[in-house]
């Protein structure tokens, strides 16, 4: 580990406000930490409160990595991992993996076990699995962008044989379902609290946008429109607090883009926490749910916030 150290002032000034809105949020006396380093690209952190743990993956290394919140270990948790990107839990606690190397998406069973949730759609493979959230009547919602596709490192190389795309996997039937294909190169998702709107990352949008929708009889997406507008930043993965607001991995390799954009639910940009390097993903967890993970490039990072993330 380097020799990179929080910030010895309070409040720290890695965390900057950009509109009143985020004053009530930032707490003067928490610093950013860095938990751990060491990965080639972080991403799709999860918090396990049972386990008082964080999973994370590191994709080019084909693992997922567990921090542990009693000693502040890490340990390899799964390798190979099928170059695992996007996590999340479902309603039962269990393990949801959106997988670049063999293009589908798994739930890892109590005993260790992995079953296949989705790997084709019309008989043809997914393309990448990219993020992954699960509704409260516990549908699977993920992104299926080509990006694992276009190399060896983050993926294999492969032609698409479907367009990029946003899918839901219903909770009884099993059944996967088209919710959306116009969305360009789709990255991270997440739903506000009251599960009504659905915003996900367009990548491939110049300059990268996020989308709302309006979320129909919690099965299909209609009335799409540009929330936020990034401009030069590259936003990723997202997560939703208890109040709606975006908080964002962001950053294009600058001092002043990276890390996390918070953004309110009418898309004002009203904070940042800057990094030192770029934020890929991240979400609350903590025995409050009021701590915030990061995974940034090669490490995890955190912070306390007064805030707590949505359900």
């Amino acid at each position: 580990m380097d020799a990179w150290m929080p910030s010895r002032r309070t409040p720290d000034p890695a965390v900057r406000i950009l509109d009143p809105r985020f004053e009530r949020y930032r707490l003067a006396h928490a610093s950013v930490e860095r938990l751990w380093t060491g990965c080639r690209w972080a991403e799709g952190p999860v918090w396990f409160g049972d386990a008082r743990a964080l999973y994370w993956t590191d994709l080019p290394n084909e693992r997922i990595l567990r921090w542990d919140e009693a000693s502040g270990a890490v340990c390899t948790y799964r390798s190979p991992s099928d170059k695992a990107n996007g996590l999340t839990r479902d309603r039962l606690g269990r393990l949801i993996a959106c997988e670049h190397g063999a293009r589908r998406v798994t739930r890892t069973e109590y005993d260790g076990s992995v079953t296949v949730l989705a790997d084709r759609y019309d008989g043809k493979p997914l393309n990448s699995p990219n993020d992954v959230i699960v509704a409260r009547d516990g549908a699977i919602w993920f992104t299926d962008p080509p990006f694992g596709l276009v190399s060896d490192y983050m993926g294999q190389v492969a032609e698409p044989e479907l367009p990029a795309s946003i899918y839901r996997l219903d909770p009884v039937t099993g059944q996967l379902a088209c919710v959306a294909d116009d969305v360009a190169g789709p990255n991270g998702l997440a739903f506000s609290p009251d599960e009504r709107t659905l915003y996900v990352v367009a990548s491939r949008a110049r300059p990268r946008t996020i989308v709302a929708f309006d979320v129909s009889d919690g099965r299909a997406l209609v009335r799409p429109r540009v929330l936020i507008d990034a401009a030069d930043g590259t936003p990723d993965g997202l997560r939703v607090d208890v109040d709606g607001n975006l908080w964002c991995g962001w950053g294009t390799g600058s001092d002043a883009l990276d890390g996390v954009r918070v953004f309110a639910p009418d898309g004002a940009a009203i904070g940042h926490i800057a990094l030192p390097e770029r934020c890929a993903n991240l979400c609350f967890g903590g025995r409050r749910g009021n701590r915030l993970f990061m995974a940034a490039t090669s490490s995890l990072y955190a912070l306390f916030v007064n805030t707590r993330g949505a359900a």
